[in-house]
Order: structure tokens, then sequence, then C-alpha cells
């Protein structure tokens, strides 16, 4: 019989202050979303507000610093306002339009159809967990579990999968799909059913397996068909998009948002210098008023000021901790910032790709001493201005690669050799991952196979067997 024992075990937790956990949400946020946060922050804490530049020349504004009214807390009055006005209050910049997002557009199409309230939130629910690319890859059983926990509403598979119809019946054609095979069947159902279209479904259908593998004989061989009549109906399949949501973020429409760069990178005496643009972010101060709410219910001995006392005094840390969090996300940004110009400083002169040195996120985490996931939250959906075009962040993090001179490339110069040999090559013999390293090689850059065949993976290039063509 073996002996139960009892043991004790010390663990040191770290736990994050409630002025770290807003700082972290607010650093992950982009310009436009950032004013959105600050605006419900002003309507849900009456105790912060914004701060209105209309009082006469020379009347001192008005702060609050806690420690008047807790000395327990003593905050200097710097921390209770901060100023997010540049010099001009309306500067010019400039922005860039991107299409309505995928989900966006599919909750629109959603509002068309005649739904009651309960079949509406499912079928939202559905589309939530569409991915970005177009499909559902969450099975019907599972999507029942969480519609059930999430939204407190019983549903079935049945029910489910008809309101999964109905939203593959939206724009773009395929979404909604569970696998390549129902998104491309679903492409053609939407298209004037002649020969070619009708052939194309069968083969999708029927010979989804020898058509990926490319056994073009054994198709015209059950199917009775010439080769020339296979032609036609593959010029039918390879026209259809297999990433059918990415056709919506990826290109422009009637209905755009505007995007505003979070930072501005000009060139000064033949130097670039970042700023970023704040005008749209409101001053944010303190509200006196309730702060004597708060002195005055500190004098008092009534259980009902008392607890107005303590009210105030939440709301006020509350306060205290939004401003000091936009301040630190501020300084985060700025630093991260500068520190990739100083890494890509060839770069940011005239914007030549080919100046781009291999950085990932470790770099800057060393240059600013910050964390590396602070860095990831910093550079996501972030973009910059320059003076040569507008950039994501991302763009300029890429892996690194020693050539045969000795010399570190980065790794989306390789992609980029891989990307146009390949458009190049002779699509009836098209070229294998270990000659796609002897035409890397014979350009001076040494890459094993392995190597070649991740970045064509990352590209979405197919094996060579997958990108012949009759």
């Amino acid at each position: 019989m073996s002996k139960l024992t009892l043991t004790q075990q010390q663990k040191q937790l770290q736990k994050l202050s409630p002025l770290q956990i807003q700082t972290i949400k607010l650093i992950e946020l982009p310009a436009p979303e950032l004013e959105q946060r600050i605006q419900k922050e002003l309507e849900e804490n009456p105790v912060l507000e914004e701060v209105v530049d209309d009082s006469p020349e020379g009347e001192e504004k008005k702060n609050v610093s806690l420690s008047e009214y807790s000395g327990s807390d003593p905050t200097p009055s710097y921390k209770l306002y901060v100023n997010n006005q540049g010099k001009d209050l309306k500067p010019q910049y400039n922005t860039f339009s991107v299409r309505e997002s995928f989900h966006q557009s599919l909750e629109s199409q959603l509002g068309y159809c005649k739904l009651d309230e309960r079949q509406y939130q499912i079928a939202l629910f559905i589309i939530g967990m569409i991915d970005d690319d177009g499909y559902l890859r969450r099975d019907l059983e599972s999507l029942c579990d969480d519609i059930s926990f999430r939204l407190g509403i019983e549903t079935d598979v049945e029910e489910v999968e008809q309101l999964l119809h109905l939203i593959q019946e939206f724009d773009p054609a395929g979404v909604g799909a569970r696998d390549l095979r129902e998104c491309l069947l679903l492409q053609l159902a939407t298209k004037t059913q002649t020969p070619e279209v009708q052939l194309a479904t069968r083969i999708l259908r029927d010979y989804f397996t020898e058509f990926t593998k490319k056994h073009y004989t054994k198709i015209t061989a059950k199917l009775g068909i010439t080769e020339d009549e296979l032609k036609a109906a593959i010029g039918e399949i390879v026209r259809l998009n297999p990433r059918p949501g990415g056709q919506i973020d990826d290109s422009y429409s009637e209905q755009v948002q505007q995007v505003v760069p979070d930072f501005l990178v000009e060139l000064k005496d033949g130097e670039p210098v970042m700023s970023m643009p704040r005008f749209s972010v409101p001053e944010l101060k303190v509200n006196k008023r309730y702060a004597d709410v708060l002195m005055e219910a500190a004098n008092s001995a009534t259980r009902e000021k008392k607890e107005a006392a303590s009210f105030v005094k939440q709301k006020l840390d509350s306060a205290k901790w939004f401003i000091e969090a936009i301040k630190q996300r501020h300084n985060t940004l700025q630093n991260t910032m500068n520190a990739i110009i100083d890494y890509q400083h060839d770069f940011f002169i005239d914007g030549d790709e080919t100046k781009l040195k291999p950085m990932v996120l470790r770099n800057i985490a060393e240059k600013t001493g910050l964390d590396i996931s602070t860095i990831s939250r910093v550079v996501n959906c972030k973009y910059v201005q320059t003076h040569f075009g507008i950039y994501p962040l991302k763009y300029f993090f890429s892996e690194g690669l020693v050539a045969n001179d000795g010399e570190e490339v980065s790794t989306r110069e390789i992609k980029t050799i891989l990307t146009t040999s390949i458009e190049e090559e002779d699509k009836r013999k098209p070229l294998t991952d270990e000659e796609l390293v002897a035409v890397l090689d014979a350009k001076g850059y040494k890459v094993a196979r392995r190597t070649v065949a991740k970045y064509r993976e990352m590209l979405k290039i197919p094996i060579a067997r997958l990108r012949k063509k009759l």
C-alpha cells in the first residue's frame, strides 16, 4: 500500500499591478483604437475629464493631487494630467484606406437575412469563428458546445449547419467552407454552369485526391474525357480563390476606413527623425469637483458620506492609473520606434529594401531594455509614415542568413529570389527544392534544402509537382 505524503512548496508569483495591466492593454492599441478607448474611459469614469483649452491666458489649470486626500497614497500632480496635444492641433498627415474588414462584411450581410434574435446570435457566433482566410475550422459539435457555454443558447448540429449554409451563400464565394474542396465547390456553384464548370465540379467532388496529386491520366481514364477537356476544367479550377477571406482585407472598395499612422519619420538635415501624431488623443485631467467630494467625505463620520468617499477614491485611482498608462504607452512606443529607426538607419534614408538588415524582436528588446512580449505588442497593428511610403512595423522584422562572402542578409531577400525564380520557371518542369538551392547558391547564398522548403511554405508556394501545368 502506497503511503500518502503531504509536502509544502513555496512559489513566488508575479502579480501585475492595475497600472501594468492598463499599460499592457493600451500598448497594443493603434492610434484610432486608442482614441476610442479614451472616449470610452471618459464616458465611464466621471472623475476623468478632457481638458478644454478655452481658459483665459495665465489661468492655472486645476490639477488634483491625491496626496491632498490620502496620506497613504501620495501622488505627484503631474501624474494626474497628461498632455497629448502636438504643436499644431490640426497638422497635415497622410492616411491610407483599407477595405472594410472581412468579418465586418459578413456581419453586414447577415443583417439583411430574415432571422429571429436567437438565430441571429448563433449565426453571428459562427461568423466570429471563421478564420481570416475564410474557413470554418471548428467542427459543428464543438461549435454547439461553445454556443451553449458562451451564449447560453441550446442548439444542435442540424441548426448550426443550416445557418452555416446560409453564411456560405454570402460574398465572397467560398466563405465558411470547412476545407479546400468545399471552398472550391461553393465557388463553382455560383458560376454559369458551362460544360467546363460542370466537369470541374465533378472532378472536385469525385476525384479530389487524384486532382491534388495531379494524377491527370487517372482522371481522364475514369471520366472518359480528352486532355483538352481536362485542361479546360482545370482552367476553371485554378481561377478560383483558395483563400476567400483574403480578397476583402487585401484590396480596396468604396466602403473604406481611414488608418492613421502611429509614427511619422521625416528627414531633417539628411537624418531620419521620428514624431508621433497625437492630435487625435485628448488631454486628460482629474475632475476637481469629484475630488472635492472626496475631501468633504473624508472629514465626515456618516456612513453614506464614507461610501461616497470610497466610490470617488476608486474612480480617482482608476483615473490616475489610466493617465499614467497613456504616458507609459507613449514612452514605450517612442523608444521602440527610435530603436527600429536606429537599427534600420540606412533604409529610412531612401527606402531601399536591399538595405534592410535582418532584425528580430529580440534585437529591439535588447536595444530598448524592454521585454520581447512588449515589443511584440508595440509592433502589432502599428504603422509608420515615411517620405517614401507607409509601412506596418512588422515589415521591418525578418530573420537573417549568412551569404557566401560572410555578409549577413535578410531572409526577405532570399524569399524575393525564390519568388522570382518560381515565377520565371518552366511550368511543365517546375524547379524542385534541390534545384532552388542551386539557384540560390549560384547567386551567392548558401541555403539548406529544408530552409528553402520552409521559406517556400511561408510564401504559400506548393511543391514542384503541384505547380506543374499541362
